[in-house]
Order: C-alpha cells, then sequence, then structure tokens
C-alpha cells in the first residue's frame, strides 16, 4: 500500500514538474515571439490546471469521468477570457490616435513635388549660396523650417530623415537639443529647453542662445464625445497634481481621468512642467505615458482617444498635421486657443518658440535669423500656420 503511494506520489512529482516547466516554456514563447503578455499568464494558469487535474487522477480523488468536466469547463473559461482579452483589444485597435510617429515629414520636404511647405508671394530677399547651415528640430515645427529652407537654400536634397546626407533633418526636440550641444548641427527649431537640457548645456560649457521666431498655443484636449469643453488653470494643475482624479469633479461623466503625459524632455513636457511651476508633477502610471518607459528617446507618446482621456501637445501640431477629427481642444479659462487669443494674449498658455544656437562659426547662421525676424520670415510663420511675433 505504501509502495503504491509513494510511486503514485514520484509519478505525481514528475508530471507536474514536466508540465510546470512545458508551461515556462510556453509563457516564454508567448512572451517572446507573439509579444502576446496577456497569453504568458494564461499558459501558466493552465499549467497550474492541468497539473492538479494530473494528481487528482493520479491520487483517485475524482473520478475520471469528473475530472474531465471540470478540465473542460476550465479549458472553456479560459477560451472564453481569450476572446473577450481579443475582443477588447480590437475595440482598443480601433480608436484613434495622436501620435507624432503617424506624420509623415516628407508631405513638408523643402522642394519636393507637391510639398506642403509654404511659399512666399514674392522673391526672398535674403538667399544662402554656400555654407548652409545644418538644420533639425521639432516634428511640430519642420513645416516651418522646411519653409524658410524653400525660400532661402538653393533647390536640393533635404531629405528630414536622412541624418547621414541631408542637411535640413527633423529628430525630435530631445534627440535635436543633444545634436546642437554636440556641435553636430547649428540650428535647432523648438520650444524651450527643459532644465535638464540647460544643465548638460553647461556641463558640456555649451552656451545656447535662444531667439524668438514666432509664437503658438499649449492646448489641452480630450475625446470628442467628453462632455468637459473647458477647465480652468487651477483645475488642469489639480488634474496634473494627482488632486482631481474624475471628470465629475470637473462638469464631466463619472469617469476615472487619464491624463497622459510626454516623454521627459520633449517640449510639450517641458511646457507642462513649467505650467506646473511650484505644484508638484504627478507620477503617471506607466499606461498613461504610452512609450516612455521604452527608452527609446525619440519615441513619442500615443494618446488614445479614450472618452476618459486628456492629453496635451501645440495648436499647430493637435489642428493641422495630426488632424483626426476625434479630439476636442479645450477652453482654457474660458478662452479657445486660435491665433486671434494667442495674438491678442487672451489665451493663458500661450509661448514663443526658438531658434536655438550654441556658438557655431559658420557666418550665414545671424543673417539668416535676422531675416527669419524679418517681415518676409514671419509672413511664412503666418501663413504655415502659427502666430507671428508681431
Amino acid at each position: 500500500m505504501k509502495e503504491a503511494f509513494w510511486t503514485k506520489l514520484l509519478f505525481s512529482i514528475f508530471a507536474v514538474g514536466g508540465i510546470a516547466f512545458l508551461g515556462f516554456i510556453g509563457a516564454i514563447i508567448t512572451a517572446l515571439y507573439g509579444g502576446l503578455l496577456f497569453y504568458t499568464p494564461l499558459v501558466a494558469i493552465l499549467a497550474i490546471v492541468l497539473a492538479i487535474y494530473v494528481v487528482l487522477i493520479i491520487f483517485n480523488v475524482l473520478s475520471r469521468r469528473t475530472s474531465n468536466i471540470v478540465l473542460l469547463s476550465i479549458l472553456g473559461l479560459s477560451l472564453l477570457a481569450t476572446a473577450g482579452y481579443e475582443i477588447k483589444q480590437a475595440y482598443v485597435n480601433r480608436i484613434a490616435t495622436v501620435d507624432d510617429r503617424e506624420v509623415n515629414l516628407l508631405q513638408y520636404e523643402p522642394f519636393a513635388e507637391k510639398t506642403k511647405a509654404v511659399n512666399l508671394d514674392e522673391p526672398s530677399s535674403y538667399h544662402i549660396d554656400s555654407d548652409f547651415p545644418r538644420l533639425d528640430g521639432a516634428t511640430a515645427l519642420y513645416p516651418l523650417y522646411s519653409a524658410f529652407v524653400q525660400s532661402t537654400y538653393p533647390e536640393g536634397y533635404y531629405n528630414p530623415y536622412d541624418f547621414q546626407t541631408s542637411q535640413v533633418i527633423c529628430s525630435s526636440t530631445p534627440e535635436a537639443y543633444k545634436r546642437l550641444i554636440e556641435g553636430e548641427t547649428d540650428i535647432i527649431f523648438v520650444a524651450a529647453p527643459s532644465i535638464a537640457q540647460q544643465k548638460e548645456a553647461k556641463r558640456k560649457g555649451v552656451e545656447l542662445k535662444l531667439t524668438p521666431i514666432g509664437r503658438e498655443a499649449f492646448v489641452f484636449f480630450v475625446n470628442k464625445r467628453n462632455d468637459v469643453t473647458g477647465l480652468s488653470t487651477a483645475q488642469l494643475k489639480d488634474i496634473y497634481a494627482g488632486k482631481i482624479t474624475n471628470w465629475k469633479d470637473v462638469g464631466g461623466a463619472n469617469n476615472r481621468i487619464r491624463a497622459f503625459q510626454r516623454p521627459e524632455d520633449s517640449g510639450s513636457q517641458t511646457m507642462l512642467q513649467k505650467f506646473m511651476k511650484d505644484t508638484p508633477l504627478m507620477k503617471p502610471p506607466q499606461e498613461d505615458v504610452a512609450d516612455i518607459m521604452s527608452g527609446i528617446i525619440q519615441q513619442t507618446s500615443s494618446y488614445r482617444n479614450y472618452k476618459n482621456a486628456l492629453g496635451y501637445s501645440f495648436l499647430f501640431y493637435a489642428s493641422e498635421m495630426n488632424r483626426n477629427g476625434e479630439i476636442a481642444l479645450l477652453a482654457i479659462d474660458g478662452i479657445q486657443p486660435d491665433k486671434e487669443s494667442i495674438r491678442s494674449g487672451q489665451y493663458p498658455l500661450a509661448t514663443e518658440f526658438y531658434a536655438v544656437t550654441a556658438g557655431s562659426d559658420n557666418p550665414n547662421i545671424q543673417p539668416f535669423l535676422d531675416w527669419i525676424q524679418s517681415a518676409q520670415g514671419q509672413k511664412l510663420v503666418e501663413k504655415t500656420g502659427y502666430t507671428s511675433l508681431k
């Protein structure tokens, strides 16, 4: 009798160990090759259930028929759970996004056929014939400095994605500042630097010179189905400090506010930090900072426009470059963001953007900056969709 027990126990240990090993391998395969993180715990659970089933059969705790019914029930529930997850994911994937990576910058490439980069109505008063400044900048400002190039540079190859050959590229705000500080580019078109970027420039002995070239609105947006059409600056600060967490507290439905954030050192994240001033900015849950945790600095957040989402960007990018009809810009302190409210100073979150230099000895830099601030340069700022300095 004892021998039979120990034999069953030994057999159970080997069986459970084998099943656990197979479950472990299955979990790794689903995670690494399918990227299906949901199935990893599912595979592990099924392995545990199968192991328990084997033990029950070996020790005759349940009849084979009863055990089969239990096993089939568990498998059926697992399949239903999987189907439910897939249905949910299909719905989520159908929701529109606001995402820097969706914009194909080639459509704004200077001198390209059917380019969206705007032109002056008259010949430019300034031209660069040699020693062309190397340009880089933020995604949202590429259409503007592409227009500057189209008016002042000779016709040529200026692919924004060709970092090896092109002298006019578009990397992203964090990468552009990095390249400027390292001396890999001459002028970048961006929002003001973050504290970290200022410290890095100082550490490298580089002085950043900011030349204002236009004005823009820092905007917040929600899903167009959200009942909330405006927030006060105080409410926004409380939301991003983690004090207000439900839309019902600001006049909306009873839904948790998903306050998305952007990658550190990006132009809009720096602007949010400046907006918060002395109010501590909450550390958001990982799922509400899409892709920040990946460590790829160029990869930007993707705002899925859930009915409870709150995101932010700059006016031209959100309303023109990445327009999708699924978001609604919020009025701030009762003022809607537009050119007139930016120009008049009524919109409370209007800000300047800059051409930033760092001591390059290229002789064309200052004349180019002077032209950008001239009437012709400012006309291109307006025609592109931004607000001029004057």
